[in-house]
């Protein structure tokens, strides 16, 4: 392939979880490597990280601390057990415990609405709370650097998180040429997003199933909505070839380009329990092969000009997002029904 000029974010995604991303990234990112395309791998999966799991990590070269928003609390001695911040609490942070009204730590968003409806002022905050782990690789056996985070149970903005996976990413890339390979949480949730934020090129994966063509659906919106040029990998795709065709229509009628078809290979599993990538650990396997077709088709028809490849593939208008607005009320009794 030509020289990659620049700096450039692929993100893997998916609608839903289990479709085989992390295999995709994993397989990419050390065929990539080994074509000569300097890279640098992100899991941004705060929620359940297990890129450096299929990429046999087992040692960090750092391991930081990540300190992000408040908790509310209690002063007993101001309590006049009201109840008034249980009722306005939409996330059902405030329980009764021996008697006292308690701020559940691992349920608490830090939102400030019992604060402000506490009528004799007897909630404080922690500020700055531990709430994840910055993980640090900076060469993996394959030689390139991978980073990733993971959030402390029960703690929110886990999206936040993954903008500082990003970050140090980004940081270890320094001003040199190169790729971000990003491999995303699934769903649409604000890990998704702020996998997405920020990136141009995006590998959406799916298996030819009802349920992951409308997770597909919904995750190529994003794509749009962030301007992001996508390309589609069916993985699986022999379990329901019946099905291939509603996949590649969607694709066709989206401007979306069907970078590879991936078989369904027992190899696979395989080697995710021999922590290897399938590509290295069953080279001959039909998921290998086809897994070297994807990193060929990126390498060449995409990295080595990607700006003319995204200026083709992306999308014909964005997609508006519009917000839907939730009252509190409402939040409760969805809650309570």
């Amino acid at each position: 392939m030509a020289g990659l000029r620049g700096q450039v974010e692929l993100v893997v995604a998916s609608g839903k979880g289990g479709v085989g991303k992390s295999t995709v990234t994993a397989s990419l990112a050390v065929l990539l490597a080994e074509k000569g395309v300097p890279l640098v791998a992100a899991d941004a999966d705060a929620e359940a990280p297990n890129l450096h799991i299929v990429l046999g990590v087992d040692e960090w070269s750092r391991e930081e601390p990540y300190y992000e928003g408040r908790v509310a609390y209690i002063l007993e001695d101001r309590c006049t057990s009201c109840g008034i911040c249980a009722e306005v609490c939409t996330y059902g942070a405030v329980e009764i415990v021996d008697g006292k009204y308690r701020i559940n730590p691992y349920i608490c968003e830090g939102c400030i609405t019992c604060s402000a409806a506490c009528p004799v002022k007897a909630i404080r905050y922690r500020f700055q709370v531990r709430s994840g782990t910055l993980r640090i690789a900076e060469r993996t056996r394959y030689g390139f650097p991978l980073v990733s985070g993971e959030i402390v149970p029960g703690r929110p903005n886990s999206g936040k998180l993954v903008t500082e996976v990003k970050n140090a990413a980004k940081k270890l890339l320094g001003t040199r040429d190169g790729l971000l390979l990003i491999d995303a949480a699934a769903g649409i949730g604000c890990q998704v997003i702020s996998s997405l934020t920020g990136a141009q090129l995006a590998i959406l994966v799916a298996e030819p199933t009802p349920a992951s063509l409308s997770d597909l659906r919904r995750i190529h919106k994003l794509t749009k909505h962030f301007g992001i040029a996508s390309m589609l990998v069916i993985n699986k795709y022999d379990l329901n070839p019946g099905y291939v065709e509603e996949l590649e229509r969607y694709a066709r009628d989206n401007n979306i380009p069907v970078a590879a078809r991936i078989p369904y290979d027992g190899h696979v599993a395989k080697a995710v329990a021999k922590a290897r990538p399938v590509v290295l650990e069953y080279p001959d396997a039909p998921a290998s092969k086809a897994l070297h077709g994807l990193a060929d088709y990126v390498a060449e028809e995409v990295l080595s000009d990607w700006r003319s490849w995204w200026s083709r593939y992306k999308p014909r208008k964005p997609e508006p997002y519009i917000p839907i607005l939730i009252r509190p009320e409402q939040r409760k009794a969805r809650r309570q029904g």
